[in-house]
């Protein structure tokens, strides 16, 4: 089984087109592929109706629908859907259009292969050629670059979203993290017990400030703060 956790917080009006596209990838039978499929929404907080939209979607979906009665952050909602995840991968997905599901098939395929890890590199795929904003694209390398620096690894994309986990990966990392922080924790921790990690091309579809991207400069400065924490604190 594949678990897939969503964390959601003021996405009504791209979390039901996210749904469908996620359903509609075939996970049983696309080439070889034999994956059940269980998708965690946890609600953080959202004040728009997103919520509304997860219970009135949740039965045609087979939804697991958790909540947070406040915004606590992304990584507070990760960690919330990977308490309740059965499955025997785990893979987080944004509620908005800007990852494909059609690509995680190939991450699966990298899983089934015997990787441990696999991470969906924006970077890997030569037609992502936009970018909601030149900081943006230049923070992620910059996060990415440190990570590389602290831990020795050789990542192109650290603060992706699509990662994807064995269950047993994860066990013992002891997550902590609030906010957009849970990219650098779980990948500083992962690396910290030498994990290896992979990396396949994901396509990319950037969404813009004024269209709902959350993440500012502030969560990268903590990103750089987290990759520095971990590499020498003890967990």
């Amino acid at each position: 089984m594949l678990s897939v956790v969503v964390p959601v917080y003021n996405e009504q009006a791209t979390i039901l087109p996210m749904l469908e596209a996620l359903h509609a990838v075939d996970f049983a039978g696309r080439d070889g592929l034999d994956w059940r499929l269980e998708v965690i929404c946890v609600d953080d907080g959202s004040t728009d109706g997103s919520l509304d939209v997860l219970r009135a979607s949740g039965e045609r979906f087979g939804l697991s629908i958790l909540e947070h009665g406040r915004n606590r952050g992304k990584g507070a909602a990760v960690r919330t859907g990977l308490a309740a995840a059965t499955g025997d991968a785990i893979l987080i997905q944004d509620a908005d259009l800007e990852y494909d599901p059609e690509d995680i098939p190939a991450l699966l395929r990298q899983l089934e292969a015997g990787h441990p890890v696999v991470y969906g590199s924006r970077i890997l795929h030569p037609g992502n050629t936009e970018h909601s904003a030149l900081r943006f694209y230049l923070g992620g390398r910059l996060v990415t670059l440190c990570c590389n620096l602290l831990y020795g690894s050789r990542l192109t994309d650290e603060p992706t979203c699509y990662k994807l986990f064995r269950r047993e990966a994860l066990k013992g990392l002891d997550l902590v993290c609030e906010g957009f922080e849970f990219c650098p924790e779980v990948t500083a921790k992962l690396l910290r017990r030498n994990v290896p990690i992979v990396e396949v091309p994901i396509r990319y579809r950037p969404r813009k400030p004024d269209e709902g991207k959350k993440i500012n400069w502030r969560d990268g400065i903590e990103a750089l703060r987290t990759l520095l924490r971990w590499r020498f604190r003890k967990f």
